[in-house]
């Protein structure tokens, strides 16, 4: 007896259980071979994208000031020879630049949409990439780039156009006449005119001290400081998240050290009067003990 096969002379019997057996073998092997097959297909498709496929969406910010340029980069080393790009603008995607190479055509629609972009629209030749020059806000808004070739990319910017930030304007309420005036401290007011989306700072160093943030349109901002003694470390500074104006407080222009300020003195001269008085007392106990020596050898003869 072998394998559960039973001989009888010439004939063969098959146990039930072994039919059974064979069957379930067939099963697995056909299905074993059906996830080969799943296996082999997923895998060419997955080539079939990498040869012709549609990359995803990506989407860039740019902030940018009013009267200066922006590039708008979309990462390709070169253009293909077969390579069709087309640049829109704003929600409706209005056709602003077309580039086709395969006709060594180049298109740049700067007069539609009222003539906004006339003359301030630059294509690279070799990259596609779109330049805006002197920026204004009606410039802000999304900026679509579409790549169709072998592969298609499709870029999204999203432009921020901001007002040029002005400079801080630092104002003195100091009392005018410090012998007459029981306060010692000085009232400094930093003030910004027409400005949005920006932080107002005073700094002493590179410590801040204070600041106020705004997010509204066209408004006035000032932000107070009061200081005993003054420096020329004081700033005050409006800033937005990419770029700053400062203003530094000059301490002959505005308030002057004030006169009672007994120990707001500059740390050089701190450091001066420090020398000199242990100068003066070492020359001071020298001739001390000069002076009891001399005596002591008088008292001895």
């Amino acid at each position: 007896m072998g394998c559960g096969v039973i001989h009888s002379g010439e004939r063969e019997t098959v146990n039930p259980h072994q039919l059974h057996l064979y069957s379930t073998l067939d099963k697995l092997r056909t299905t074993d071979l059906w996830k080969k097959m799943i296996c082999t297909f997923v895998f060419s498709c997955m080539c079939c994208c990498c040869l012709v496929g549609v990359f995803g969406d990506t989407d860039k910010v740019k902030s940018v000031m009013e009267g200066d340029s922006v590039t708008l980069q979309i990462n390709v080393t070169e253009i293909q020879t077969d390579d069709l790009i087309m640049w829109k603008f704003g929600t409706k995607k209005t056709l602003i630049v077309k580039i086709n190479r395969a006709t060594n055509e180049i298109s740049i629609k700067d007069d539609d949409l009222d003539g906004r972009f006339r003359g301030r629209l630059k294509v690279d030749n070799k990259t596609g990439s779109l330049t805006i020059n002197n920026i204004t806000n009606t410039d802000s808004g999304l900026y679509e780039v579409t790549i169709s070739g072998k592969t298609e990319t499709e870029i999204r910017f999203n432009v921020t156009v901001y007002a040029r930030l002005p400079i801080p304007v630092i104002i003195s309420d100091c009392p005018q006449n410090f012998s007459s005036s029981s306060s010692s401290y000085c009232s400094l007011l930093c003030s910004v005119v027409n400005v949005g989306h920006v932080t107002l700072s005073w700094y002493k160093g590179h410590n801040l001290l204070s600041s106020i943030s705004v997010s509204d349109l066209n408004i006035t901002l000032s932000l107070p400081l009061e200081v005993e003694c003054l420096d020329d470390l004081y700033s005050c500074v409006v800033a937005y998240s990419f770029t700053n104006q400062t203003t530094l407080l000059n301490n002959t222009q505005f308030c002057q050290p004030c006169p009672d300020c007994v120990f707001c003195c500059h740390v050089p001269e701190v450091v001066t009067r420090l020398v000199i008085s242990a100068l003066v007392g070492m020359a001071a106990a020298f001739i001390v003990v000069y002076d009891i020596s001399s005596r002591k050898g008088e008292e001895e003869r």
